[in-house]
């Protein structure tokens, strides 16, 4: 399996009105929840809002980056070494990353 074939690139997963037109949070951890039941990670990668971290089994890392900007080094840094530890757990491990609008991801 390609690194690739284990990250995940997704719109925001929302609640209330916006899930009309994003990710609606409860499908996305269902997806996850049956797809990589114990084995994924989210990244949210949005500065701008965050939401419950219940949903994904606590297993959330944010990272404040601001929609539509370039992410500070140290920012990077904290990322990758991040996946990397998260990946190199388990060869099921997969990750699921997201921004704002899922146009910065």
């Amino acid at each position: 399996v390609s690194s690739a074939d284990r990250i995940i690139a997704m719109s925001f997963p929302s609640s209330g009105k916006q899930s009309f037109y994003r990710n609606p949070i409860e499908e996305v951890a269902r997806f996850l929840d049956t797809k990589h039941a114990n084995h994924y990670k989210v990244y949210n990668l949005c500065s701008e809002k965050g939401y419950d971290p219940k949903y994904f089994h606590y297993r959330v890392e944010r990272i404040f980056i601001d929609d539509h900007n370039v992410p500070a080094l140290q920012d990077m840094l904290k990322f990758t070494a991040s996946v990397r530890e998260w990946m190199s757990q388990d060869e099921k491990n997969i990750i699921a990353i997201h921004c704002k609008g899922g146009k910065g991801t």
